[in-house]
């Protein structure tokens, strides 16, 4: 085991598998996708208790929109109900709500219904909670893209001056800092679009369990295997050892 655990401060997690829990369960996919809500209610609850200062939940990507009309309906209605039922909760614990992606293409009520929810729940100190909805990674780095090139031809920035930092200041996560640590349930291997450019050093845990069965237990097995780790962010082992040390 490393000489001290690395740091843990942004952990983020794709929540895979409510629609094979539902079929396993002979219900409707829209079963899945509200077991799926109490599954992410419970782990929000426990991620302060964790130490963790920002969760990322990977709630609708912007593939998803690509699914059966029936299926979309439902998901953008339990979002909605799920988003006036729970922000009183949210601001009771000092939860700070944030919504990243593009919310262009959600109903105007419930694009409402996020800006509210934010203005709300703004003072919350316990945890950062960002909902990543309408997301892609790629659509991510084409829009910071976008913005860059329009900075450069009002010549307030000249293109030999781009570098990661300004890239990345441009991007709907700027501010939040890259997760430590990518969980994602269902017991696939991969990142499905998600923070591209963010996850490009975070470590990854992949669970087989389906996200409704995803208990604050489970959140444990995965945090205590990411404090078995030794981030190196291209050094070699012995460096890190050697700063870890304070020689």
């Amino acid at each position: 085991m490393p000489p001290s655990s690395p740091e843990l401060r942004h952990v983020a997690i794709i929540m895979d598998g409510n629609g094979r829990w539902a079929q396993q369960q002979g219900l409707p996919r829209s079963a899945g996708h509200r077991a799926g809500l109490d599954a992410a209610r419970n782990v929000i609850r426990e991620a302060p208790k964790c130490g963790i200062g920002i969760l990322s939940l990977f709630a609708f990507s912007s593939e998803n929109w690509l699914r059966p009309r029936s299926e979309v309906k439902a998901l953008l209605s339990l979002f909605s109900e799920a988003l006036e039922r729970e922000i009183n909760t949210l601001i009771k614990n000092e939860i700070r709500i944030t919504f990243i992606g593009n919310r262009s293409s959600f109903p105007r009520n419930l694009q409402n219904l996020m800006s509210e929810a934010e203005r709300q729940s703004a003072s919350g100190q316990q945890l950062v909670l960002l909902v990543v909805v309408g997301y892609g990674g790629r659509w991510d780095i084409c829009q910071a893209c976008r913005t860059l090139a329009k900075k450069a031809q009002a010549g307030l920035v000249a293109p030999e001056e781009i570098d990661e930092k300004n890239f990345e200041a441009c991007l709907t996560t700027a501010g939040f800092g890259a997760p430590d640590l990518l969980i994602r349930t269902g017991g696939e291997r991969r990142l499905s679009n998600f923070l591209l450019w963010d996850l490009a050093y975070s470590e990854l845990y992949f669970s087989d369990t389906l996200w409704p069965d995803f208990t604050a237990t489970h959140l444990q097995e995965a945090l205590e295997d990411y404090r078995g780790r030794q981030r190196r962010f291209g050094r070699t082992p012995h460096q890190i050892e050697y700063r870890q040390g304070g020689e």
